[in-house]
Formats: C-alpha cells, structure tokens, sequence
C-alpha cells in the first residue's frame, strides 16, 4: 500500500468488525461516537456545510481519520466520513480530484510515491517544506507537521541489552561482534533504495561481507512476523515502524538513526486549498492536534486497536477527550 512504512499494517484486530468495502472510496464503516465541543469550538460559517475526510485502512490511518472527523463535527460541519480508503493511491486521487476535503499524510510518502521524487530528506523540516511546495499545484495545502514520524528503525527486546553492550543508535551495531549482527526483516525493506543494503552499507557494515553483516545473518519474514521474531531473540535487531503499538507492548527498544539514513515520514493534516481558503479556522484546528501527535502516543493509540482489539473510533475520542480538545457527546 503505497512506500510510506507502515502503510502494509492491516487493522487486524478490526477485521471481524470492519470489512473493506470494495474499491472507490466508500468507507466500510461510519461509527463515530457523540462529541461536543472542547477546545476546539464551532466555527462560524460551518452549519450546512459538507466536509470530506478521508484516510486509508490500516490502524494509524483510521484513528486519525477518525480525530478529523470529530474535530470537524464539533467544529459545526457536516462530514462525511470517507476513512478506512483500500489503498494509497485511491486515497490521494480523492484529494486530487477534490472528492475529499482532508486527510492526514505523511510527507515522505507523497514526496517519494505520489510526486515520483527520488531524494529523500532526514529533517522533518526540510521534507515538509518540499512536499509543501510541490503540492501547491495540486490544489493541496500541507498544514505544519506532527512531531510523530512513522519512518523505518530497527529495535532491540529490552531484555537483550545488557549481553549486546547497551547499544542505543545504529552506528553502535559496527561495536558488536559480527556474530550478534542479525536482523530480521520484511521482504520490502530488504530490496528498498532506502532499505537494508543501502542502510548497513551507510553505517560500515555491509551486508554480504563476512566483516559486516553475512547474509546468512538475516532473516526475511512476513511484516507482522518481525516484531514477534525479534521479542522471541530470533534475531538482535528487527525492522520496526516507529509509531507501531507493538514496539511498547513487546518492550522493544528502538536504536537511533544517528547518521539520520531513512527518510522523515512526519505526520502532516493535508487540506484542499479552496477548502482551506473558504475556512481558514481549520488551520487552527488541526494545528491543535497536530501539536501533541508524538511517535509516543501514536503507539499507544494504535496498541489499544492492535493489540487490546478497540475499535478506532473509540480510541480517537478518548484520546481527543483526555488533551481536552472535545468532551462527550
């Protein structure tokens, strides 16, 4: 589903509940629970108008999806909810087509996917303006991103660190033992630009060579199965999406990106410009979410739909209460 990390992440927890409806842009289900205002208050202007958000399916994508579409109900729009998209690619030709009024992406995706770029930028800041820039043709306004960036890492179990020297970056891994080098990774990764070779070859231990990483120390698994392999010590290090709930339910440990090798995929509400033009209220409204999106609370918002089973909406409002953006319906 598009290059954006994370992106293969299926809500499995929610597929007895919620089942894909199709193609297009249908969303397969429309459950938001009551709201009322909070911080963010009814704009004026907004009764009787018809708003459009969007978002893809899998669990990141359809807890945001579902704070938009509270935040604009409590702002006083009428929305329609388009979340849980079956794909990238339907998801962004919605907003380009002007089918959908919003949709929360990340900037990394529609620099390297949706625009055909081939440079990638470590500094959220530097990746945001670009995309910024280039989506202005597009109709499209990117508002000021997240700090949450749902970017590739690698992890650690916790357990593990003492016996692997408490490393903590990955310019530690050329520290250890050649033995202690393995890595278990998706079969995406392995082949990416910005994946394994290019990443182990960055850091001063390329992969095939006997010095650096044997490619007999790696093992290539189904998304899912990674995390699960590396908390069972299959292997050291495992590739990990950094907003992913199962790094803090598995008490996994993320090294740092020192050398800052993979691309930022920062957060971003990306709205229609004449849309943003007619209410530029919503600036500030999603500005106000925008500001407390972490890649703490994403994992814990998405382990509460992926690991503990709760539905998205539900978890978006809790969350929207507990900073007191909303209250209760």
């Amino acid at each position: 589903m598009g290059n954006r990390p994370g992106a293969a992440l299926a809500a499995v927890a929610l597929a007895g509940t919620m089942a894909l409806s199709g193609c297009g842009l249908q969303a397969a289900s429309q459950y938001t629970p009551p709201s009322a205002p909070g911080s963010i208050e009814p704009i004026e202007g907004a009764e009787g108008v018809e708003l459009v958000v969007g978002a893809k399916n899998f669990t990141e994508q359809l807890i945001l999806g579902k704070i938009a579409v509270i935040a604009l109900q409590v702002s006083g729009f009428d929305v329609v909810d388009r979340t849980n998209i079956p794909g990238s690619v339907p998801a962004r030709q919605g907003l380009v087509d002007g089918d959908i009024d919003m949709e929360w992406e990340y900037t990394g995706t529609a620099w390297l996917s949706y625009l055909g770029e081939t440079e990638t930028f470590a500094d959220p800041l530097a990746q945001y303006e670009v995309v910024r820039a280039a989506d202005e043709a597009n109709g499209l306004t990117w508002l000021p991103p997240a700090e949450a960036n749902n970017t590739y890492a690698f992890a650690v179990r916790s357990e593990a660190l003492p016996e692997l020297g408490d490393v903590t970056s990955l310019s530690g891994l050329a520290e250890l033992p050649v033995e202690q080098r393995t890595f278990c990774v998706e079969s995406e990764f392995f082949s990416r630009n910005d994946g394994l070779a290019p990443m182990l070859e960055a850091y001063g231990i390329p992969l095939g060579d006997p010095a650096g990483v044997p490619r007999d120390n790696v093992r290539i698994l189904d998304t899912g199965a990674v995390y699960t392999a590396t908390d069972d010590g299959a292997c050291n290090f495992g590739e990990v999406f950094t907003t992913d709930g199962r790094i803090p339910a598995l008490d996994l440990t993320v090294l740092e990106d020192d050398k800052g090798f993979f691309p930022a995929y920062n957060i971003s509400a990306v709205v229609l410009t004449e849309t943003l033009e007619a209410h530029p209220e919503l600036a500030d409204v999603f500005g106000s979410i925008s500001d407390l999106l972490t890649d703490e609370v994403l994992q814990q918002l998405n382990a509460r739909v992926d690991v503990d089973g709760e539905e998205p909406a539900d978890v978006a409002l809790d969350w929207m209460v507990s900073e007191g953006l909303v209250t209760r319906g």
